[in-house]
């Protein structure tokens, strides 16, 4: 059994950062790894995600340039940092893992969640 647990969100105002950290506990060798976010009233979207090794890595166009995945395998956590916020980033932040060493951008891909961290950026 995989156990996921977000930490590091908070309030911000635009313009500003902050990372994400999503601490795994259990089997999560040859997992891949991805972030989603929901807004209220807003389907669950994907953000990123990063396969295994952590050498390829996919962004929603919406956050393109502007946020950065990154795992540490040996600490079986993996990040998101956020730069350049904008009002529209506020959501719950949720932490995913598949059992697949392979990348995906679908929430369907995913069998473990987080219990998602809020993000909230002020204009």
């Amino acid at each position: 059994q995989v156990q996921l647990v977000e930490s590091g969100g908070g309030l911000v105002q635009a313009g500003g950062s902050l990372k994400l950290s999503c601490a795994a506990s259990g089997r999560t060798t040859n997992y891949a790894m991805g972030w989603f976010r929901q807004a209220p009233g807003k389907e669950r979207e994907f953000v990123a995600t990063i396969n295994w090794t952590g050498d390829s890595t996919s962004y929603a166009d919406a956050v393109k340039d502007r946020f950065t995945i990154s795992r540490d395998s040996a600490k079986n956590t993996v990040h998101l940092q956020m730069n350049s916020l904008k009002p529209e980033d506020t959501a719950v932040y949720y932490c995913a893992a598949r059992d697949s060493a392979f990348k995906s951008s679908s929430p369907r891909g995913y069998g473990y969640w987080g219990q998602g961290t809020q993000v909230t950026v002020s204009s």
